[in-house]
């Protein structure tokens, strides 16, 4: 069975930064399979990022490029998005999701079969 608990969320103003971390409990998972997500009220869930295979991290949402990174820590089964220079447009519930196959657009959300219980960011101007 498959589990991710993520933490880190919070409040801050703009320019200020946060640290998102998930945890994945289940041996099956791969951090190379996992992204970070983020919704709004009324609007689909959207992509943020993965981390790629060799390092580094692909952007689904451009707006984030050269703001936020992302690190994981294969030891500890644990995915990392830290947050930088946040802007009010950033406000969102952030999840972390994993799926068991590298396959499918790992930007949309369908892909994903297993979820994190979310984490609220709040950024105000």
């Amino acid at each position: 069975q498959v589990r991710l608990v993520e933490s880190g969320g919070g409040s801050v103003q703009t320019g200020g930064s946060l640290r998102l971390s998930c945890v994945v409990f289940g041996d099956s998972v791969s951090t190379n399979n996992m992204a970070w997500f983020r919704q709004v009220p009324n609007k689909e869930r959207e992509g943020v990022g993965f981390p790629r295979p060799g390092g580094g991290m692909s952007w689904c949402d451009d707006s984030v490029w050269g703001r936020f990174t992302s690190a994981k820590d294969n030891a500890k089964n644990t995915l990392y998005l830290q947050m930088d220079k946040l802007k009010p447009e950033d406000s969102a519930v952030y999840y972390c999701a994993a799926k068991l196959s590298p396959y499918g657009d790992r930007c949309q959300a369908s892909a994903y079969s297993y979820w994190g219980q979310g984490t609220q960011v709040t950024v105000s101007s």
